[in-house]
């Protein structure tokens, strides 16, 4: 199943020191004007560079793939190549419909793997692992990243990216500094 946490923030307190800098102010000011500045760009957004998110992520390999496309500060994941053949594969590991026979498959050659330790039935597990394999990621991304990939992914035709970055934003101290302000 697909899955957004937000594990930790970190960063703001040290924003708005920045922001007073810049503005000549105090921190206090600096949460007052923070959010205008947020959605500038043209450097007046640069304080959300310092504000972080810690994420634990569960997608489909084929959007991890376009996540990819992003700075992201940090990511560590669930390797496949060292954690893929250790145990049988079930319906719940994929997103979206997958054939029966393709678990099968992968099930078959997971269990062959197990007793050659081939790396040609290894190399086979990994060729066709289907897009929709969840996977699960430690992401560390910046609110500016962040508010980037929001503004592009929210209404992508991958759905899942809508999911996430919902779970994301109401879990986040600051989700004002990402959702587009009302006029």
């Amino acid at each position: 199943m697909i899955s957004a946490t937000v594990l930790s923030e970190s960063g703001y307190e040290e924003a708005m020191l920045g922001i007073s800098l810049s503005w000549a102010s105090s921190p206090e000011r600096a949460r007052q004007i923070a959010p205008n500045l947020a959605h500038k760009q043209g450097g007046h957004n640069k304080f959300l560079e310092s504000i972080h998110l810690y994420l634990d992520v569960t997608l489909p390999r084929g959007v991890w793939q376009e996540a990819d496309t992003y700075r992201i500060a940090t990511k560590q994941s669930e390797s496949t190549m060292h954690t893929i053949a250790k145990r049988v594969l079930m319906r719940g590991d994929f997103d979206g419909e997958i054939y029966p026979e393709t678990v099968f498959r992968l099930n078959r050659d997971i269990q062959l793997y197990q007793e050659t330790k081939s790396r040609d039935v290894f190399l086979r597990i990994k060729t066709n692992l289907p897009e929709g394999f969840l996977q699960r990621r430690i992401w560390t991304v910046s609110y500016k990243t962040f508010q980037n990939i929001y503004h592009q992914r929210i209404n992508h035709k991958m759905p899942q990216w809508g999911i996430i970055l919902e779970e994301i934003i109401s879990q986040m101290e600051h989700p004002e500094f990402i959702l587009p302000r009302k006029v």
